[in-house]
C-alpha cells in the first residue's frame, strides 16, 4: 500500500481525529517481539496464570491433558489473530474504524462501545491483581497492620491506588512508553516463573512427578466425560483471549509487516502456551505435595515458599506483567472505542482518563462482589457477548469485500459513502450480530444450555459470520476505489 493512499482528504470531524488515523509505514515500528510480548504478559499475568491454575483442578482431567487442552487452544487463537490482524497491518487503523466496512461508519460505534465496555470491566479486575503483587511486597517488607473494608485490607486498598495511578503515569507517556515496559515485563516473569518452578521442585522432591499425573484426576464435581471437559477447557482459554482476538488490529497497526506480525503471534501463543503451562502445572501440583493444598495465586505461593528475595522479586515482576497486559489488551481499546464515539471531543488519552475511572469502581468491588460468580463464567460470558463480531469481521474483509477497502470512505459521512449504508448503519450486520448473540449468550446462562458453555465464543463467532454472509448475499456491494 502506498504512503499516499494513507492520507485521508476528506475528514469529517465525526468520524477523523489524529488518534484514529491511519498510521504510515514509515511511522510504524513494532516487529514479532512486541507482538510476542503481548501475548507473553496475557498469559503470564496473575489473572491469566490463576485462570489457568484452576483449570487443572476444576475438571477432574489429568494434569497433562489440561495442558494439551490450553495449548490447543494457543493455536486455535493463533490462526483466529491472524486473520483480524491482517487488515489493520495492512490499512493501518484501529479497530473501531476498520469495522465501519460492516457495520457502517455510524455503526461502528455499536461493537466499539460494548468492546469498551468488556475492555473497562477487565481493566479493573486486572488492576486489582496487579495490586496484590504490591501488597504481597509491602506485606514482606512491613508486615500488614490488618482491617478490611469490601474485602480488602488496608495494606490492599493502597496497593490498588497505587497500581491504578501507576498505569494512569505510564500511559500518558504514549505509547512508545507502554512498548518498552511490556517487552522488559515479558522476559522478566518468565525467569521467575523458571525459577519458582525450580524451588517448588526441589522442595517437593520425588512427590512432585507422581502429584503431575495423578492429583488432578477425580478431584472435582464435573460430571461430564473426559472429551467434554478436555474441549470445555480449550473454549475457556479461547473466551479468555476473546476480547483481544476481535481487536487485534489496535496493535498490529503499529506492526511493521504481516510477516513480522505471525511470527509473534506463532511464539507468542502456541509455544508460549506450551511452556508456560507447564511451568503452571508443575507448581500447580508441587503446592499440593508441598502445602496439602491447590494454590493457584501465585502470590498466595510465593507467599508460603516464605523466601524474602524471592518474595520482592516475584511481586515486582508480577506487577509488571499484569500492569502491562492491562495497558495494552484492556485500556488502549477501550480509549480508542470511546475516541471513536466522538472523535472531535474525546481524544485518545481523555478516553483512556474516563476507562480508568469508571475501571477504579469495577477493581475495588472485584473481591467482596464480582469475583463470588466464579472467573470461568465471567470469561464465557463476556467473550459470548462480542464473539459476533469476530465473524462478521472476518466474513465481512475476506468474503465480502474480498480484502479491498476504501480507507477514504471509512472516514467519510457522505450518503454515498461505501460504508455509509442506512444514514451510516448496516441493519443487515445487526441483524446478524443479534441473532448470533442470542444464541451464544443462551448457552452462558441457560442451564439447558451449560453443556455449550465453554463453546459460546467459537459458536457465537460462527453464527455471526454465517449469518451476516447470508444477510449480505443481496446486498449490492460499492466498488471499492482502493486496496
Amino acid at each position: 500500500m502506498m504512503e499516499k493512499e494513507l492520507e485521508i482528504q476528506h475528514r469529517d470531524p465525526t468520524l477523523y481525529n489524529e488518534d484514529l488515523a491511519p498510521i504510515k509505514h514509515r511511522d510504524r515500528n513494532w516487529g514479532w517481539f512486541e507482538i510476542f510480548n503481548v501475548w507473553s504478559n496475557d498469559i503470564q499475568s496473575l489473572f491469566g496464570y490463576t485462570l489457568a491454575a484452576s483449570l487443572f483442578i476444576s475438571y477432574g482431567l489429568n494434569g497433562w491433558a489440561v495442558m494439551a487442552a490450553i495449548i490447543l487452544a494457543g493455536f486455535v487463537v493463533m490462526w483466529l489473530v491472524n486473520l483480524t490482524g491482517k487488515p489493520s497491518v495492512k490499512y493501518g487503523v484501529p479497530f473501531p474504524v476498520m469495522i465501519r466496512s460492516s457495520m457502517g461508519v455510524r455503526g461502528a460505534n455499536f461493537p466499539a462501545m460494548l468492546r469498551a465496555i468488556i475492555g473497562i470491566f477487565w481493566y479493573g479486575v486486572q488492576t486489582y491483581f496487579a495490586s496484590t503483587a504490591v501488597a504481597l511486597l509491602i506485606t514482606a517488607l512491613i508486615g500488614d497492620p490488618g482491617g478490611s473494608w469490601l474485602g480488602m485490607s488496608a495494606v490492599g486498598w493502597v496497593s490498588f491506588v497505587i497500581v491504578w495511578i501507576f498505569q494512569m503515569a505510564l500511559f500518558w507517556q504514549g505509547i512508545d512508553r507502554i512498548k518498552h515496559f511490556l517487552n522488559w515485563a515479558g522476559p522478566m516473569v518468565y525467569v521467575v516463573m523458571v525459577a519458582l518452578m525450580i524451588i517448588v521442585w526441589f522442595q517437593a522432591g520425588s512427590d512432585l512427578l507422581p502429584a503431575v499425573s495423578t492429583i488432578f484426576s477425580g478431584s472435582s464435581e464435573y460430571e461430564g466425560s473426559a472429551l467434554t471437559a478436555f474441549l470445555a477447557i480449550t473454549g475457556t482459554m479461547i473466551a479468555y483471549f476473546a476480547a483481544v482476538v476481535i481487536n487485534f488490529g489496535d496493535f498490529t497497526r503499529f506492526v511493521k509487516s504481516e510477516k513480522q506480525m505471525k511470527l509473534g503471534n506463532l511464539l507468542g501463543l502456541p509455544l508460549n502456551v506450551a511452556f508456560f503451562s507447564f511451568i503452571a502445572l508443575i507448581i500447580t501440583a508441587g503446592t499440593l505435595a508441598l502445602f496439602g493444598e491447590t494454590l493457584t495465586n501465585p502470590s498466595d505461593i510465593i507467599e508460603r515458599v516464605d523466601s524474602l528475595p524471592l518474595t520482592i522479586i516475584a511481586a515486582i515482576t508480577f506487577f509488571a506483567a499484569t500492569v502491562g497486559i492491562n495497558l495494552v489488551a484492556n485500556f488502549i481499546p477501550p480509549a480508542y472505542d470511546l475516541a471513536n464515539l466522538f472523535p472531535g471531543k474525546i481524544s485518545f488519552r481523555i478516553g483512556g482518563l474516563i476507562t480508568a475511572v469508571v475501571a477504579f469502581f469495577v477493581g475495588a468491588l472485584w473481591v467482596s462482589v464480582i469475583s463470588q460468580i466464579g472467573i470461568a463464567g465471567f470469561v464465557n460470558a463476556l467473550g459470548a457477548i462480542v464473539a459476533p463480531f469476530y465473524g462478521i469481521i472476518v466474513v465481512d474483509y475476506y468474503l465480502v469485500k474480498r480484502q479491498h477497502l476504501n480507507i477514504q470512505d471509512m472516514f467519510s459521512a457522505d450518503p454515498d459513502g461505501a460504508y455509509h449504508y442506512v444514514k451510516g448503519w448496516n441493519k443487515r450486520a445487526i441483524g446478524a450480530f443479534a441473532l448470533a448473540a442470542l444464541f451464544s449468550i443462551s448457552s452462558v446462562w441457560v442451564p439447558a444450555l451449560e453443556a455449550l458453555g465453554g463453546y459460546a465464543w467459537l459458536i457465537g463467532a460462527a453464527l455471526g459470520g454465517l449469518f451476516y454472509f447470508l444477510l449480505m448475499k443481496g446486498h449490492r456491494q460499492p466498488v471499492a476505489m482502493q486496496s
